[in-house]
């Protein structure tokens, strides 16, 4: 690839990052259980939760955000390296000429 062609990846990566938060001044940016949560509420306020998470019941409060987040983190961590292990072994298998 040309020099030229990578830094024009890299300055579109960065623009489609940060453009967005600059044109959407009042936006609000939440994950996926707080929406969740909202629409479960519009449809029915009665709704009770059947089940609550397990780390929830064994410290008997919610987790902080920072927590959850690095659990996240280190979920995120164990995935990427069981796939780069599989892909690196694809890669060594192909390079000794045994493409089983």
């Amino acid at each position: 690839m040309k020099k030229g062609t990578v830094i024009a990846l890299i300055a579109a990566v960065i623009l489609i990052a940060f453009i967005p938060l600059f044109l959407l001044k009042d936006a609000e940016f939440g994950g996926s259980d707080d929406a969740g949560s909202v629409v479960v509420e519009e449809v029915d306020s009665g709704y009770e939760a059947w089940a609550t998470p397990v780390l929830e019941r064994i410290l008997g409060g919610e987790l902080p955000g920072e927590v959850e987040s690095l659990l996240f983190c280190i979920q995120t961590g164990i995935g990427v390296g069981i796939v780069a292990f599989f892909m690196g072994r694809f890669v060594e298998r192909k390079k000794q000429g045994r493409g089983d």
